[in-house]
């Protein structure tokens, strides 16, 4: 445990009525006390998980790599500002890390090739092959392999969106190990109820409401996956033959 609480000072936003200070969960001061080596943010898309993973790792003074992109006019000069009201508590003074999130691992997967051609040793962390010679999923492993072995505070944005079910396992394998080793604290953003499952791992809850420890069986992942398993043409809300039918069709099993 690197980091064992975050503050956010929202009696000292700029203003309310803006992205991403006009977030639900940010009426008010609030205060997350860290007590496992794995913390996961989880809640529907656009409900902040990322907003506040981003802001601890740029509070943590950890550099956030973004892919390029074009200027946008009239862009909120606010939205990156987030950090600049939040206060971590560190347990025995700062340590270094990284932030991922599938969106920007291609130019981070090509800029660490490229080192390597100047200095092959590099690919001693990656399994003696460059990362863009593997499949996206399985470069993504080998990064967070050789990455997480080193002492240091991680923040995953997402990392599922690459991985097949069992490369999910994989890394939730990897993450437990990495974390009962001592050496590293990960903050993680997910969908996923395979990360989610993780023994001990700790699940804040986002909404507009606010941010809430919750248990596994409580999400509402876990919960669509179990219903949906246990009856997928019932959550879905149509059947293979509706499916046809709308589409002048023959289902299959009665060609």
């Amino acid at each position: 445990m690197w980091v064992n609480r975050v503050i956010v000072r929202a009696e000292d936003f700029p203003r309310r009525d803006c992205y991403p200070f006009d977030l639900g969960w940010l009426r008010e001061r609030l205060e997350l006390r860290f007590e496992s080596p794995i913390t996961m943010f989880v809640g529907e898309n656009g409900s902040g998980k990322s907003t506040l993973l981003e802001a601890v790792v740029q509070r943590a003074d950890i550099p956030v790599w973004t892919p390029s992109k074009r200027h946008i006019a009239h862009k909120n000069p606010y939205e990156n500002t987030l950090y600049e009201y939040l206060d971590l508590e560190w347990t025995s003074g700062r340590v270094s890390g990284s932030f991922f999130n599938a969106e920007s691992f291609r130019q981070r997967a090509e800029f660490l090739d490229d080192v390597s051609l100047v200095d092959p040793g590099q690919l001693k962390y990656f399994g003696g092959r460059t990362l863009l010679n593997q499949s996206h999923g399985e470069g993504m492993l080998t990064f967070f392999e050789g990455r997480y072995a080193i002492r240091g505070l991680y923040a995953l944005d997402e990392p599922e969106a690459a991985l097949s079910p069992a490369s999910q396992l994989e890394l939730a394998r990897m993450l437990h190990r990495y974390a009962a080793d001592g050496h590293a604290q990960f903050l993680i953003a997910t969908h996923s109820p395979i990360l989610m499952a993780l023994p001990g791992a700790q699940l804040f809850g986002l909404d507009g409401s606010g941010v809430r420890e919750t248990a596994y069986e409580e999400t509402g992942h876990y919960r669509l996956y179990r219903d949906f398993m246990a009856d997928p043409v019932g959550t879905l809300g149509f059947s293979l033959s509706d499916v046809g039918d709308a589409a002048g069709l023959t289902p299959p099993g009665m060609l």
